[in-house]
């Protein structure tokens, strides 16, 4: 509504805009009031006080009823859709209808992530949602409290232990390591010792790159003991690959491995620290019933 001043507008109680559309609506006070179940000399003032703060008149008596003039003419339409637009912000959320939603959602996961917890929801998310779609990006730690709130990914899968601070989460699991290699391995007919396990050629998985010391070799210099590492990659599904094909062995997390009728699993030596995997999300979409959904899923898939 121009001509509004900014102090005009923080006087301007929402009651006297509503006053003003039905009046404008009814062009009759005493309807006006009926309407609204206020008095009449209520809306009288007001009435008066909106044509202080416009500046204009805005109804006028005439042969039949109150007329409006050209301001209040004009202020009829935009005024309307104001307030049908707040109604809908301020109604309560519907329920959410997966079958019928159109929704696009973006969910930030590792390889590892991507197969222990985007896999197993799929098909029943599918199932349930078909128009839906479900976008899976790169998981940058540095990057997950920013980019949740500027809206740029709606969950994140990650581990509890490095979680940023201000998102909201869900612990969904705890994992373990297991000691992997291919189907028939020689040396891994039966948990190897200690002394075996550190003459094994290991393959790691660095997610920086490049690096060939993890949790296990801190765990064996606990003990005055190093292993072999001989290959450093970046990603989970090379090692499974390279794993059936040679005779390197890596400790991976148990819910990678274990329906990989490919690979060889045994128990560890050495006990190595698991980890946490929750979900994270902003706060900005706690409460949105579609997201509730969304986050069930992936908690029901587990």
């Amino acid at each position: 509504m121009t001509g509004i001043t900014v102090n005009n507008l923080r006087r301007l109680d929402l009651n006297l805009l509503v006053t003003l559309d039905v009046l404008l609506a009814e062009l009759n006070v005493t309807r006006t009031a009926e309407r609204l179940n206020f008095s009449q000399p209520a809306v009288s003032v007001h009435l008066a006080k909106l044509r202080e703060l416009l500046g204009d008149p805005l109804l006028l008596p005439g042969p039949r009823g109150m007329q409006p003039t050209a301001r209040a003419l004009a202020l009829r339409e935009p005024l309307r859709d104001a307030l049908e637009a707040l109604e809908r912000a301020v109604a309560p959320s519907t329920p959410f209808d997966p079958a019928t939603a159109h929704h696009t959602w973006h969910v930030a996961a590792t390889d590892y992530t991507e197969s222990t917890l985007v896999l197993p929801a799929l098909r029943a998310l599918r199932t349930a949602a078909p128009h839906t779609r479900l976008a899976i990006v790169g998981l940058v730690p540095p990057r997950i409290a920013k980019a949740s709130e500027q809206g740029e990914i709606d969950l994140a899968f990650h581990i509890t232990s490095d979680a940023p601070e201000g998102l909201r989460q869900r612990v969904l699991f705890k994992e373990r390591y297991v000691l992997a290699g291919r189907a028939g391995h020689p040396r891994l007919k039966r948990r190897p010792t200690l002394k075996q396990f550190c003459e094994l050629e290991h393959v790691i998985v660095s997610p920086d790159g490049g690096g060939f010391r993890g949790v296990t070799d801190e765990a064996l210099a606990s003990v005055e003991l190093a292993r072999r590492v001989v290959l450093s990659v970046p990603h989970f599904l090379f090692v499974m690959s390279a794993l059936a094909q040679t005779d390197l062995v890596a400790l991976l997390p148990w819910r990678l491995v274990r329906d990989n009728a490919a690979l060889k699993i045994v128990e560890t030596p050495i006990e190595v620290p698991g980890y946490e995997v929750c979900m994270l999300w902003h706060e900005r979409v706690h409460r949105d019933p579609a997201h509730q959904w969304l986050r069930e899923q992936f908690a029901a898939s587990i």
